[in-house]
């Protein structure tokens, strides 16, 4: 009899602990969907990153659905979203530096990627640098910027004169129509540097070829233009896609960049600068390139960081990134 009542008693416990088992398990779902929907769109850009580039490493070009679902999250973050309006002191020229200060806005960093954003006063200048073994996204949140950006061609790595000594100057006057670099060494200017041809033999007036610095590189121009916020986010890869750039603003404006993985001296991904030449300044160095396409080609030469580029780190006061 006493067995008998407990029994019910049992299987009425049971169930009302599954109940409230379901019912715990539809709160959750519930609040789990309210935090989804609250979600910040920063929030979201870290969460999306973390998938993305879980995998990921110095080279490694994540896949192209992961390209694109990262690039919509990217392009669909507004100034608000991160806290910032054009009147604050980071895009206010200033007349104390003939070269304005850029602000950076520190949001996340770990081994595999990095969200941050600069801030760029108008002038302000980010010089052409690249991004080793990176996939990078930029997003411009506001503001009109010109980026110029380049990718090396293959197999061009060092061109100088000594590279090319059969190389006929095709501006020396025709009482030299035979004269090249190799049978007049006297008058490369690896023995006049800092001259150009001309000035080292008059007899060369018009050639305005130098001596190609130790290191150049041949790099193709990738983009050479202003853009203007809403753009969509641009994308560059390690070996394409502009991968060294140089951004210029033309008013004030901001650029939100996911870098995966990020700079790390210890890992080799130093951050080169480079200068650019126009492509006629040197030797060619046997590379041929056809007169008209000429302005989409540049030698660019590594350079120490410029003593003038100021870069001043700010607190983020955006939306505060839950890490997890």
């Amino acid at each position: 009899m006493g067995i008998e009542m407990v029994a019910p008693n049992r299987k009425g416990n049971k169930e009302f602990l599954e109940l409230a088992e379901v019912t715990n398990s539809k709160s959750k779902t519930r609040k789990c969907r309210r935090r989804q929907r609250k979600m910040s769109p920063v929030q979201k850009l870290y969460e999306t990153c973390k998938e993305v580039f879980s995998s990921g490493g110095a080279g490694v070009i994540p896949p192209a659905d992961d390209i694109q679902r990262l690039s919509s999250v990217l392009g669909a973050i507004k100034p608000a979203d991160v806290g910032l309006t054009p009147d604050l002191p980071y895009f206010r020229m200033t007349v104390a530096r003939r070269t304005p200060a850029i602000t950076y806005l520190h949001l996340y960093e770990c081994e595999k990627y990095s969200m941050g954003i600069f801030c760029l006063p108008p002038s302000g200048i980010l010089p052409l640098h690249n991004h080793p073994g990176m996939t990078v996204f930029s997003k411009l949140l506001f503001g009109t910027m010109h980026i110029k950006s380049y990718d090396w061609v293959a197999d061009a790595s060092e061109r100088t004169l000594a590279s090319a000594p059969e190389k006929t100057l095709a501006s020396a006057p025709e009482s030299a129509p035979e004269k090249t670099l190799a049978s007049a060494p006297e008058e490369t200017l690896a023995s006049t540097p800092g001259k150009t041809l001309a000035s080292a033999n008059p007899s060369l007036v018009g050639c305005s070829l130098v001596q190609a610095p130790p290191g150049v590189r041949l790099a193709k121009v990738k983009a050479d233009a202003d853009f203007t916020a809403a753009c969509d986010p641009s994308i560059l890869y390690p070996a394409d896609g502009g991968n060294m750039h140089c951004f210029t603003a033309v008013t004030a404006c901001a650029v939100l960049d996911v870098l995966g993985p990020p700079y790390s001296d210890p890992d080799g991904r130093h951050c080169q600068y480079y200068i650019d030449h126009p492509f006629p300044r040197f030797p060619d160095g046997g590379v041929s390139v056809p007169e008209d396409e000429k302005d989409g080609y540049a030698w660019l030469e590594e350079r120490e960081k410029p003593d003038d580029l100021a870069v001043v780190g700010a607190i983020y006061r955006g939306p505060r990134i839950q890490e997890n």
